[in-house]
């Protein structure tokens, strides 16, 4: 039943590092229950986005394509998990 989950998007800063992103996609999924997680980013100095999938704590990620001429770098995560999940608090921990 869908009733049960909830999904909102966060806008992503740039990040230094693919890892970066991916420990704290990694710390939301183990201390706030995120189900699923999915989106593209900006890493610093790349001329490509990031793109990220995870799954509970398993995080699969690759450059997919390079950001289009006029495009505006930047990135989104959707976050997916059951009702009740803590956006504030997953905002902050992906703000860093």
């Amino acid at each position: 039943d869908h009733e049960d989950f909830e999904t909102f998007i966060v806008d992503l800063p740039v990040f230094d590092s693919p890892q970066q992103l991916i420990e704290r996609i990694r710390k939301i999924a183990e201390v706030h229950d995120v189900l699923r997680a999915k989106g593209f980013a900006d890493i610093k100095g790349k001329p490509m986005r990031l793109l990220v999938q995870g799954v509970g704590s398993r995080i699969q990620h690759q450059f997919d394509r390079a950001w289009s001429a006029g495009e505006p770098r930047r990135g989104r995560l959707v976050v997916i998990g059951e009702k009740g999940l803590d956006q504030a608090a997953i905002r902050a921990i992906i703000a860093g």
